[in-house]
């Protein structure tokens, strides 16, 4: 049992100007998608396990090698993030099913030296309905700078039977960030940031 993959969508966007500033370096955002047939579209399935383990670890696989292809190199890549959409004949459920799976994630989490978890969108829509893959410092999650977000659309997909999954990656945080990390609101606001427990 393997995915049935119609076509791969590659979405790359380099800013040089952010907020009428040149940037100091190119902003750089990207994202690989795969259209994948839904194997559960159009009916109930109360086990989705087989197809989530026989169609994570090749998707994990085959977007993970184009993303760092994309990148140059895993090191290049500071800001991850995963997403799914599900055609209009599935599920949320069959979205999350694909992309929440270690044995999908851990293959980017991996190829990339990443501590924190990934962060995620999985929703539901009919062809060119929005992707927004979110994105998050792949070592430190308080980092405002790279909540970002990588946005596009693909004209003929999902189809009602398919599901959009997709990876997601930034080369640095936004060019000019100003509102600082979550540990300024969090001291200020008391908490003791040596006591991980209190936050």
């Amino acid at each position: 049992m393997t995915p049935e993959i119609r076509k791969i969508v590659t979405f790359d966007e380099e800013v040089l100007v952010e907020g009428f500033k040149p940037a100091q370096t190119p902003w750089r955002m990207f994202a690989v998608a795969a259209v994948v047939k839904n194997p559960w579209a159009g009916r109930y399935v109360e086990d989705l396990k087989p197809e989530i383990m026989a169609y994570g670890p090749v998707l994990g696989e085959l977007l993970t090698e184009r993303m760092i292809t994309l990148a140059g190199s895993g090191d290049n890549i500071e800001a991850y993030g995963k997403a799914a959409v599900v055609g209009l004949n599935g599920e949320i459920e069959h979205a999350s099913g694909l992309i929440h799976t270690l044995r999908f994630g851990n293959h980017y989490r991996e190829a990339v030296g990443a501590k924190s978890y990934l962060a995620f969108t999985n929703t539901r829509g009919g062809a060119n309905a929005p992707i927004a893959v979110p994105l998050m410092d792949k070592n430190d999650a308080g980092r405002r700078s790279y909540y970002l977000t990588v946005q596009f659309a693909i004209p003929d997909a999902p189809r009602d039977d398919e599901i959009v999954v997709v990876l997601g990656a930034a080369t640095s945080g936004r060019p000019h960030h100003r509102i600082g990390d979550r540990y300024q609101d969090l001291k200020d606001l008391g908490h003791d940031l040596d006591n991980p427990a209190a936050v």
